[in-house]
């Protein structure tokens, strides 16, 4: 789609030697878009039924990294763990490396240290730690796999050495009603420091495993496990479908002598220096782009010909740059009637690229208050005309929302995330109802955007953009002309759970 400007001819130029620059630019990173599909192909070809079952070990298979360094650093955060239960539990877990100990006396050591937790106050704790380290850390690939078998009806259980209370976050989130693990003693909602046998650590997983099997019915022979440890082939030796993930050099060995596939997922953890470069470039490109503007403005003396061609170009050479594909379905919608409130399901800090991206020109966002600070990117942001608003204050987010209104009536759309915030994770969040007020009193539609997989690509908390395909789908404008204020609950409702359906639809 060709940019709006007076000089036609000079834009023109512009243009194109901007799409010739961006087609080099995605050139190299085709290859790396590889959809989940590819992952989940054996699952979607396979047999459906209750009794085969889906195992899966945690950390490095569903998570990046180890739930327990995110635990033991949110415990040093609280102020909750002295200086001498620190040294403690280093010290038993040098000990269990070197092999000097047990699994089980591991676990007794730290667990210790747990006395002064009631259990209530580590379930809320653990919550927390999956808000803002771990939610970030789950594999899309494991996520794609754990849907795959749910679509098919298979019983999928996390099967993990770890404690429930690092696994119960994320089973939730993940939709996973089996939890096999090792669990500690608790009395009268404390915890005692005592651990409870059998632990769920090497043949443990084998038996924990098999009282699942003929609590359920399953057949081993038909089941699956993924893990990446060698400590784990109790289980594996049982099942007929081993899976290693991200294999360690032991089970790496196993599976390569023994015709076992593995799978290695590189979209979480330590991050490449070419994702690392990519993503600077990605976000200072907004400074070129911003630059390529600068003769709409001043020679043309056109200030939102030259936002929009900012915007446009980001939007393009951003997502290039990053690796990321943007497919979109339903993108007429986009176009169908403006101005318009754009809705969107808040998942990452790469949304406003995404945006960008998608409504190319003519429309300012909505943010937060806190971003104006941010260095470059608010002032960038507020120069485009940007609404900020205090999340905190409910009355001055209203009078807040004033200058969004006027936008609406000069012609402009207006982007914002009814949830009010970033989600951790592709659940969503209530909606808010100042988007919907927007609309109503500036007498325009509303255009839900529902990002599939936004975070595939950045999570929240995340600072390294992976290349990916992320998915978008643009619902019909939405009419809110008969709309009562006094009563928005039931039909934003409507508008929240076309989301979900969307989110939760079997055929994505």
């Amino acid at each position: 789609m060709w940019p709006r400007h007076r000089n036609s001819y000079s834009h023109c130029q512009r243009y194109l030697k901007r799409e010739r620059f961006l087609d080099a630019c995605r050139q190299p990173y085709n290859g790396a878009m590889a959809s989940l599909h590819v992952t989940t192909r054996e699952i979607d070809d396979g047999p459906q039924g209750a009794h085969i079952a889906a195992f899966f070990d945690l950390d490095r298979t569903i998570i990046a990294g180890f739930s327990a360094v995110a635990f033991l650093g949110q415990w040093i955060l609280s102020g909750r763990m002295s200086a001498a239960d620190l040294a403690k539990t280093l010290a038993v877990a040098t000990q269990f490396e070197m092999g000097q100990i047990g699994f089980s006396a591991f676990v007794t050591g730290t667990a210790d240290v747990l006395r002064s937790f009631s259990e209530e106050e580590y379930r809320e704790m653990a919550a927390g730690v999956f808000t803002g380290w771990l939610a970030g850390d789950i594999y899309p690939e494991a996520r794609a796999l754990v849907r795959a078998h749910q679509r098919k009806g298979h019983t999928v259980a996390v099967c993990s050495s770890a404690t429930r209370y690092q696994i119960e976050p994320i089973a939730a989130d993940l939709g996973i009603e089996h939890i096999l693990c090792t669990d500690l003693e608790v009395v009268e909602g404390r915890f005692t420091g005592e651990v409870l046998h059998p632990t769920c650590f090497r043949e443990g997983k084998a038996i924990h495993a098999r009282r699942l099997a003929e609590e359920h019915g399953l057949l081993f022979e038909e089941s699956y496990f993924y893990t990446d440890s060698r400590d784990d082939l109790s289980l594996l030796n049982i099942v007929g479908k081993p899976r290693p993930i991200n294999p360690d050099n032991a089970l790496a060995k196993i599976a390569a002598k023994r015709g076992w596939p593995v799978r290695d997922f590189h979209s979480r953890g330590r991050p490449s220096i070419i994702d690392i470069l990519r993503t600077a470039m990605t976000f200072g490109s907004l400074g070129a782009s911003l630059a390529l503007a600068v003769p709409a403005a001043v020679l043309d003396r056109d200030w939102r010909g030259a936002i929009n061609l900012a915007a446009t170009t980001w939007g393009e050479l951003g997502t290039a740059l990053a690796g990321v594909n943007v497919r979109v379905e339903g993108e007429a919608n986009l176009w169908r009637n403006r101005p318009a409130v754009f809705i969107f399901n808040h998942q990452s800090a790469l949304d406003i690229l995404l945006l960008c991206k998608l409504l190319r020109r003519d429309f300012v966002g909505i943010g937060k208050q806190e971003i104006r600070s941010y260095p470059f990117l608010g002032p960038a942001l507020a120069a485009a005309g940007t609404v900020f608003i205090d999340r905190y204050n409910h009355a001055q987010a209203v009078d807040g929302l004033t200058p969004a209104v006027d936008a609406l009536h000069e012609g402009l759309s207006v982007a914002i995330a009814p949830e009010g915030t970033r989600s951790p994770s592709p659940r969503l969040g209530a909606f808010k109802k100042g988007a919907f007020r927007l609309a109503i009193e500036a007498g325009v539609p509303v255009v839900p955007i529902v990002f599939l997989n936004a975070l595939d690509a950045l999570p929240k908390h995340g600072l390294v953009i992976r290349p990916t395909t992320v998915d978008a789908v643009v619902l019909d404008p939405i009419d809110v002309s008969s709309w009562d204020v006094a009563s928005l609950d039931e039909p934003i409702e409507r508008v929240r759970q076309s989301y979900i359906d969307i989110l939760e639809s079997e055929d994505r």
